[in-house]
C-alpha cells in the first residue's frame, strides 16, 4: 500500500477516534465506555504498530486540546501509545499472510487482555489516581469488572467488522490499482 493511501486511512481512522472517544461515549470521574477501540484495532490490522502509535497519539492530543473534558494529563497519551504498539503488533496483517479467523480471534484476544491489563487496569488506573486523588486499590477494583466485560466484546465486536470489511479492503484499499 502506498504511503499516501496510508495517511488518508488514517486520517479517517483518527476522525471516527475522536468522534468515538469524545462525542459518542460513556464517561464518569473513573470510567469511561466507548467504541473508540474500533478504529485503533481497524488501523493495527491494516496498517501496523507505527501508524496506530501515530493514531492514538494524534488522537489523544488533538482531542484532549479541541475538545478538553478536563486538564490534559501526559500520561493517557503515554497509555494510547502503548496500546497502539500492542494492538499493532500484534495484530498487523501483511499483505502476503493474512490471519485466518481463529488466527485473528486469538490475536484479538491476547492483544485485547494484554492492553486492558497493563493499559487500562495498570497504567490508566495509575494516572486516575493521580489526578483524581482517589485509592488505587478502589480505583483498580472498578476496572477490574469493566475490563472482564469488555474484553469478549471487543473481540467480538472486531471480528465482526473485520470480518464484513475484509473484501472491501482488499478489493479497494490493498489493490495495487493506485
Amino acid at each position: 500500500m502506498r504511503k499516501n493511501k496510508k495517511i488518508i486511512l488514517t486520517a479517517i481512522f483518527l476522525a471516527m477516534l475522536i468522534i468515538l472517544s469524545r462525542f459518542l461515549s460513556i464517561k464518569t470521574p473513573i470510567l469511561k465506555i466507548s467504541f473508540a477501540f474500533v478504529p485503533t484495532m481497524l488501523c493495527a490490522i491494516w496498517l501496523g504498530p507505527k501508524w496506530t502509535v501515530l493514531l492514538n497519539v494524534l488522537g489523544d492530543v488533538i482531542g484532549a486540546t479541541l475538545f478538553p473534558t478536563g486538564p490534559y494529563f501526559i500520561g493517557y497519551t503515554i497509555s494510547t501509545a502503548i496500546a497502539g504498539l500492542i494492538y499493532g503488533i500484534l495484530l498487523y496483517q501483511k499483505q502476503e499472510m493474512p490471519y485466518n479467523s481463529k488466527q485473528l480471534a486469538l490475536r484479538l484476544f491476547i492483544s485485547t487482555t494484554l492492553v486492558a491489563v497493563i493499559v487500562n487496569m495498570g497504567l490508566n488506573t495509575l494516572w486516575s489516581s493521580i489526578t483524581t486523588g482517589k485509592a488505587f486499590l478502589v480505583l483498580l477494583s472498578v476496572r477490574i469488572v469493566k475490563q472482564l466485560i469488555m474484553i469478549p466484546i471487543h473481540v467480538i465486536v472486531m471480528l465482526l467488522i473485520e470480518k464484513a470489511l475484509r473484501n472491501p479492503f482488499s478489493t479497494y484499499i490493498r489493490s495495487q490499482n493506485d
